[in-house]
């Protein structure tokens, strides 16, 4: 009787793991975004103690249904030429080696330089990670050509103001969503620095110049509708440094301060983000988003914490 236990407990066993083995595995109830195309726009000198006060109502929709964080921190000097860098190549100033608020060059040797003779850069990774997919680059301040990788990148374009407008560059970059649908592609705007340094940060022209550019972005994202990738764009809003009175690039927090935008899908909504946030954070956050392997060399972190 014994014995015919112990088979009939064996089988039953048996059965058990059988039948256990057979149950379809629990399904992930964390899905990935579906992202295929990620939309930069920068905006030189913007301030992130000045957003609250600024009529901006794409961005602050853009914040609301997104995540953000009117803190993220410069590279020093807070100055143009070193913080792009650092926004673009995913290091601080002591590895990239630009130093100067026009740098073309670096000014001291930087702690590593990629196949194209520079620190890689955002567009390096992605070239890597994939050459056949588009790349673009648009911007007012001729600079940032010395700052990108401008052999990465699949197309670039420098754009100066026209009397003191940007319609000339806001047009070029839609015409390029519209029709090249790349997988990443940036806009940078050289205001409110301009208006910052001529008429002071916060002043009436500087604040009426932030309305502006917001329906600049306002129609960058009907573009996304209008090309059919609206629903697989993520959007960034960026800027390099902040700035008080009629300057920037020492250390108070109203010049080394800047809003950080992220709307798109996936991206939790109406999310501060809390932790601290550098700029050279923003490479390797792109590079994350869109599947590209982050160079040995970046020191910056990718902002996961900012998906559902």
């Amino acid at each position: 009787m014994k014995s015919l236990l112990k088979v009939y407990a064996l089988v039953s066993l048996s059965v058990m793991c059988v039948a256990c083995c057979n149950q379809p595995a629990p399904q992930s109830q964390i899905e990935e975004p579906d992202i295929q195309h990620v939309v930069m726009i920068g905006m030189d000198g913007l301030a992130g103690h000045l957003v609250e006060a600024a009529d901006m109502p794409t961005m602050k929709q853009m914040m609301a249904q997104g995540a953000w964080t009117l803190r993220s921190r410069s590279a020093l000097p807070s100055v143009s030429a070193v913080n792009w860098a650092s926004a673009y190549m995913g290091v601080s100033t002591d590895m990239h080696g630009y130093l100067q608020w026009g740098s073309r060059v670096p000014d001291f040797e930087p702690a590593e330089v990629g196949e194209n003779g520079i620190t890689p850069t955002i567009f390096t990774a992605l070239r890597r990670y994939d050459a056949t997919k588009r790349t673009s680059a648009f911007f007012e301040w001729d600079v940032h050509a010395c700052l990108i990788d401008s052999v990465a990148v699949s197309a670039f374009y420098h754009i100066p103001m026209r009397d003191g407008h940007s319609e000339d560059l806001t047009a070029a970059f839609i015409e390029e969503i519209t029709q090249q649908k790349p997988l990443f592609t940036m806009a940078i705007y050289d205001s409110p620095d301009v208006e910052g340094h001529e008429f002071g940060w916060g002043s009436p022209e500087y604040m009426a110049r932030l309305t502006v550019l917001d329906s600049h972005i306002a129609e960058i994202v009907e573009a996304t509708k209008s090309a059919g990738i609206y629903d697989k764009t993520l959007f960034i809003l960026v800027a390099d440094h902040g700035g008080i009175d009629k300057g920037h690039g020492r250390t108070t927090p109203e010049e080394m301060n800047a809003p950080l935008v992220f709307f798109g899908p996936g991206v939790k909504q109406g999310y501060e983000i809390e932790s601290a946030v550098m700029r050279y954070d923003l490479a390797p956050t792109i590079a994350h988003i869109l599947g590209a392997e982050a160079p040995e060399v970046w020191r910056g972190k990718a902002l996961t914490q900012i998906f559902e």
